[in-house]
């Protein structure tokens, strides 16, 4: 689909662009303040945009692990992450994280056991690990676990033939049996065995439990086993290990000890049963791809960081990514006009578009003469809310006008030197050069004159993107294109691919189907086109036929993508799916007249996004912006990286 400004003869004479001029009214302005300028992230996915700050912070308040970022220069502006974690014995669950160290001292104190770590600072800052454990024979509790032997004697009161194990010595320290008791449990059956890692020549065994405490208490690795009922009453075995950046270094039965050994080590982790039961290793790691960059402890050192590289990601302990810059898919929305209150409209309707494209250039004869509707003051808006500007300039569509310039070095010199100028003095980023019906005689010429103007705008730090049709592998070599040619010196090369049925077709069809658009991308990247240049054009428009009795085309219009829904409605269309096109064909009668389109959704675009995701190339670019539905943006955004 051509991009002219719709009012122009040529595009009538093309017609598509006729059939959108017709009946369209302008779209009311809307202030550059609506454009969205703030971006909610989940953890590491998009979620919406914001034009506004406090909308943005209401919305992300609605879930966790979310972050607002200024999507000019991405600066984190605000999140509601988690600044303490809750720990139980080496465990923790997600509902155990707070803002606050206040909600996580009240959890805390509602454990029997707990730790808390201050995920930007090493270690714990603040730990209630028991130091006494009360006993009523073989039964113990969770609850039964004291800081203080006067509070573990004060429970033990309550209860009889109760006794109390210090945790830190592995011992039996106390206990409120009476010399009868003990007596008569002496007399019993005897079912405490000790278990050492030392060879014993006399494997005893003892009725009362504090006979085979006290002779564990000279063994290496102890410990004390109820034979009949398997349980271990007491251990000495070193359970806990203190590891180095992954590496043991000592191991204890105490957790004190592991304690004091790992706080004088950088790196640290004390580990038992698998479960980290402290650490003081920064929380966050900066990885790009596999490979681990830097740990940090703040937010703040990790993103300063990452942002040095690409392809970077920060992860947390808990294999949790946060944030990350790898290749995000580029969009691009042409904007189809030069009036800035519908430029404005249109992207304050959008989510994640980086670059807009306004019809600001046109070549007008064959001398050079250059038609500039430049507006530097957008261009400066948009800057501000991380938008880049990259207009377009058209030909006319007249080939006979660009076969006279092209052959003209002194137009083509004095063309270029205008137009980048003129960009220069608006502050954009560079041009989206979109010459259509270029004669195929002009091949070599239209590839200089890109090299031309492409050298011109690297010179001023901008970039060039040149828009090419989808076009047939079996007459592509005919045409003024050459892809490999204009590939080598363009930033960007944009595949039209859409039109596969145009106004004036012998046969009745979508304007894209998916697997043409597919085909498109693999012709492209066949001819030489990096991946890393290229774009998909994708179609915010659909084309309704009217067919005769054996289908053929009689006449077409085309239609917003946005009004489908209304014309599906209105019209009671049937739908039918088109396997071979991936898309869903309605057919509907008025007055006697057939009609059928296939239809452009919110479903059929994120296919065409999972294209360009799958070949890894640059982005998308939409003709154009105004012609979607509000809701498709949501969508998009979610897929862009």
């Amino acid at each position: 689909m051509n991009k002219a400004p719709l009012a122009i003869a040529a595009a009538a004479a093309i017609g598509l662009q006729a059939v959108f001029a017709t009946g369209v009214s302008a779209a009311p302005a809307t202030s550059v303040s609506e454009i969205s300028q703030y971006r909610v992230y989940q953890n590491d996915r998009p979620l919406k945009e914001f034009a506004r700050l406090s909308d943005a912070k209401a919305y992300a308040s609605r879930f966790t692990y979310t972050r607002v970022e200024r999507i000019s220069g991405r600066e984190w502006i605000w999140d509601n992450f988690p600044r303490y974690k809750v720990y139980q014995n080496g465990q923790s669950q997600p509902s155990w994280e707070y803002a606050s160290y206040s909600s996580a001292l009240a959890k805390a104190n509602s454990l029997p056991t707990a730790q808390i770590r201050d995920l930007q600072q090493p270690g714990w800052v603040y730990s209630k690990s028991p130091r006494y454990q009360l006993y009523q024979g073989d039964r113990t509790k969770s609850s039964w676990g004291f800081a203080t032997l006067a509070e573990a004697k004060k429970e033990a009161a309550k209860w009889s033939r109760t006794h109390i194990i210090d945790i830190e010595a592995a011992d039996w320290i106390w206990d409120n049996y009476t010399a009868a008791q003990i007596k008569v449990i002496r007399a019993g059956s005897p079912v405490y065995v000790v278990q050492s890692d030392v060879a014993l020549t006399e494997k005893k065994v003892y009725a009362f439990a504090k006979d085979a405490v006290i002779a564990a208490r000279s063994l290496t690795g102890s410990k004390v086993v109820n034979n009949s009922t398997g349980a271990v009453i007491l251990s000495r075995a070193p359970s806990y290990e203190v590891l180095q950046n992954g590496k043991p270094v000592a191991k204890y039965y105490a957790l004190q000890s592991a304690l004091t050994k790992a706080k004088g080590l950088s790196g640290a982790q004390i580990v038992r049963d698998g479960l980290v039961w402290w650490t003081n290793a920064p929380y966050l790691t900066v990885m790009q791809g596999d490979k681990l960059l830097k740990s940090f402890h703040t937010r703040k050192s990790a993103l300063q960081y990452a942002s040095g590289y690409s392809r970077s990601h920060i992860v947390t302990a808990d294999k949790r990514t946060i944030w990350s810059q790898p290749k995000a898919l580029e969009i691009l929305g042409w904007s189809g006009t030069a009036d800035q209150s519908s430029i404005v409209t249109q992207l304050a309707g959008t989510q994640g578009v980086d670059i807009s494209s306004p019809s600001w250039y046109v070549l007008l004869d064959g001398t050079g003469k250059l038609q500039d509707d430049s507006l530097p003051d957008l261009v400066a808006s948009l800057d501000k809310r991380g938008i880049k500007v990259q207009p377009l300039l058209h030909n006319g569509f007249d080939a006979k006008r660009t076969s006279a310039f092209l052959a003209n070095l002194e137009a083509r010199q004095t063309f270029i030197k205008n137009i980048v100028a003129s960009l220069k003095k608006a502050g954009a980023d560079g041009l989206n050069l979109d010459f259509e019906s270029v004669a195929g005689k002009d091949r070599a010429l239209y590839s200089q004159f890109v090299r031309e103007i492409a050298a011109a705008l690297h010179k001023e730090g901008m970039e060039l993107a040149v828009d090419l049709p989808r076009g047939d592998i079996a007459w592509d070599h005919l045409t003024a294109y050459d892809h490999r040619a204009i590939a080598e010196v363009a930033d960007r090369v944009v595949i039209m691919a859409y039109d596969e049925h145009w106004q004036g077709s012998d046969e009745a069809g979508p304007v894209s189907s998916i697997g043409w658009s597919e085909g498109g991308i693999q012709q492209f990247l066949a001819y030489g086109v990096p991946r890393s240049k290229l774009v998909l054009g994708i179609p915010f428009y659909v084309r309704v036929w009217e067919v005769d009795a054996s289908g053929k085309p009689k006449t077409s219009r085309a239609v917003y993508m946005k009004d489908v829904p209304k014309l599906i409605n209105s019209k009671a269309a049937y739908a039918s799916l088109d396997a071979e096109a991936g898309l869903t064909k309605y057919t509907y009668t008025e007055e006697g007249k057939t009609y059928v389109f296939w239809a452009e959704t919110n479903e059929s675009i994120k296919q065409r996004v999972a294209l360009a995701k799958k070949y890894d190339i640059a982005g998308i670019a939409a003709w154009r912006l105004g012609y979607e539905p509000a809701a498709l943006w949501d969508g998009v955004l979610k897929l862009k990286e």
